[in-house]
């Protein structure tokens, strides 16, 4: 899958809010009620990640998680990127969204 352009991606960046540019990357944190929560997220993220072949970085710290996606064979973001990132908006509870 094709590098997306700077202008694709200021494009593409409202259809997942909460989602910001960070370089090559797209992260966003999610926080939530308690670590089980939390893991309980993680673990469905990695459910749907290993589907789509495309698998963001997590970092955890208790009951926040972060996600940081890029394509890294393509050296930075492509659509993938961000059509993982709005199903993994689906999965999350809306009260959970930072």
């Amino acid at each position: 899958m094709a590098k997306l352009t700077a202008a694709q991606i200021r494009a593409l960046l409202p259809t997942v809010p909460g989602w910001k540019r960070q370089g090559r990357a797209i992260t966003r944190t999610y926080a939530f009620q308690d670590f089980a929560q939390a893991m309980r997220f993680v673990n469905a993220v990695a459910r749907l990640a290993e589907r789509a072949w495309h698998h963001p970085d997590f970092a955890i710290q208790w009951n926040r998680v972060t996600l940081t996606m890029s394509t890294h064979d393509a050296g930075g973001l492509t659509e993938k990127d961000f059509l993982l990132a709005g199903k993994i908006d689906a999965l999350a509870n809306p009260e959970a969204r930072l």
